[in-house]
């Protein structure tokens, strides 16, 4: 399928960046999809582009948190800091197109997003870009640490709320505030088969924010923009995304950052007590092309985004992507 995308102009944000919205045409497994992102550019232009992936039941709306944004979106932290940003609906969701559920699956994710970041370094019908980072949150992580270790396209990769070691526990907890999507009032007559879940209503506090502050406003916006996943992504997520050590494959540079997440830390877990306990962790999963980095958000659980120490943590990428790759 011919690769290229759509752009609907959207007026410059009061923060100075220039937003787009895109429609990749984009092919899952043999069917023909169309992927949406929005791109902000940051006046002057960039060279780099972060491509986002956001995780499980969140969609682009993660990367630009509307409740007090100046805190809590990693999207304004980077354009402020030089580089773009396209931020992904994944397939199923937001303004991306809904295919059956059983075509998704962590590895026909990667290869969707490959197909994105190829039009993307092109730029035949739109902006184009020298340089990419790759960045997910949780099932995003996982998706964007398969598309590297694989095709071996992008300049960089940003794993956040992912690591190798399960928090068990945590990780049911999960599981067990999901629902099919066709249940749910938001979702239902929406064109979900069976295949698709969500979070139960007023469950995401609990299983993504803890053991951080309960912020209402923040927690609300996260409550209003859930969305979906598909049960089939945990397939190949946990066996090749997490558990196996895929990612030895990835050779450019990798940072990952982690907060007190009860999906992945803990004693039997992932150290997250510190930067050199992630670092330590994870390193066996990794190789020295890797040039591994990490960084320990504290007080705060698994979506990290919403922290209100967030602005630490997009510093720390900023630091990361400066020196790695540049803007």
């Amino acid at each position: 399928m011919a690769l290229g995308f759509l752009l609907v102009p959207a007026p410059a944000r009061a923060d100075g960046a220039s937003c787009q919205e895109l429609y990749f045409p984009v092919t899952l497994v043999t069917l023909p999809q169309t992927m949406h992102g929005t791109l902000c550019v940051p006046p002057g232009g960039a060279n780099t582009v972060q491509v986002l992936i956001p995780g499980g039941t969140y969609n682009s709306s993660y990367w630009d948190i509307g409740y007090q944004p100046e805190i809590r979106s990693y999207r304004l932290a980077m354009n402020n800091a030089g580089y773009a940003t396209l931020a992904l609906d994944r397939l199923g969701t937001a303004r991306s197109t809904t295919p059956p559920s059983a075509l998704l699956t962590t590895i026909t994710e990667a290869a969707v997003v490959h197909q994105v970041i190829q039009a993307v370094r092109s730029g035949a019908q739109g902006p184009g870009f020298g340089k990419v980072i790759l960045g997910g949150h949780s099932f995003g992580s996982g998706t964007a640490s398969i598309e590297a270790a694989t095709f071996h396209d992008v300049d960089a990769v940003l794993v956040t709320g992912l690591a190798h070691r399960l928090n068990l526990a945590g990780t049911t907890a999960v599981f067990a505030a999901t629902y099919p999507a066709a249940l749910d009032p938001r979702f239902s007559g929406g064109g979900y088969d069976v295949g698709y879940l969500t979070t139960q209503p007023d469950t995401r506090y609990s299983i993504f924010h803890t053991p951080g502050p309960r912020v209402d406003g923040a927690v609300a916006f996260d409550e209003a923009t859930r969305d979906t996943s598909a049960y089939e992504q945990a397939a190949d997520l946990f066996p090749i995304g997490i558990i196996a050590p895929y990612s030895l494959l990835i050779d450019k540079p990798v940072m990952i950052a982690l907060g007190q997440d009860t999906v992945f830390c803990g004693l039997l877990a992932t150290d997250c007590s510190s930067a050199d306990g992630i670092r330590n962790s994870e390193a066996p999963y990794y190789s020295s092309g890797a040039d591994l980095t990490a960084y320990a958000l504290q007080g705060y659980g698994h979506a990290i985004n919403y922290a209100p120490n967030a602005p630490d943590y997009f510093q720390a990428v900023i630091a990361w992507a400066d020196r790695t790759v540049g803007h």
